[in-house]
């Protein structure tokens, strides 16, 4: 009982201050720290905005160890990506957002480090702090996720 009104109480003085609850919670617009699935160390931080209802990740700033190139380029990619700076290209595109669940589907997600575009979903949980990223290929039980962090 406690924990909804608490949560009632949050909600109300969102309100109050012309946020939506649902905002904080089910958005995924925003700056995340995307954290690498094998190395489960920080990679970049990823710009999520919307437009047409349609959402894209932007890469904002690459998290980079001292001795590794800090501005890389994209050599295996193909076509107008071929040889261009990885920071600032969009690598996620086309999430939609799926009824009034957290979840976004029917997106692409373009992996600058292999030149590969792969399908793609994403999930927003513990309300709203984290992103569970997937890409795969054919259905989603065949790919890999990543579990990024909200910085803003």
């Amino acid at each position: 009982m406690k924990k909804i009104l608490m949560a009632a109480i949050a909600s109300s003085a969102l309100l109050a201050f012309g946020g939506s609850a649902q905002d904080t919670v089910s958005s995924p617009i925003g700056l995340w720290k995307t954290i690498d699935d094998h190395s489960g160390k920080p990679r970049s931080l990823m710009r999520v905005t919307e437009s047409n209802g349609e959402f894209l990740g932007k890469v904002e700033k690459l998290l980079r160890e001292p001795g590794e190139d800090q501005h890389p380029k994209c050599g295996k990619c193909e076509g107008a990506l071929k040889d261009q700076p990885i920071l600032g290209m969009t690598v996620m595109t086309g999430m939609k957002h799926e009824g009034n669940s957290n979840e976004y589907v029917d997106g692409r997600l373009f992996d600058p480090d292999s030149g590969n575009t792969y399908k793609g979903k994403m999930t927003l949980i513990d309300n709203g702090k984290k992103l569970n990223v997937r890409g795969y290929i054919g259905i989603p039980l065949l790919g890999r996720s990543q579990t990024w962090l909200r910085e803003e």
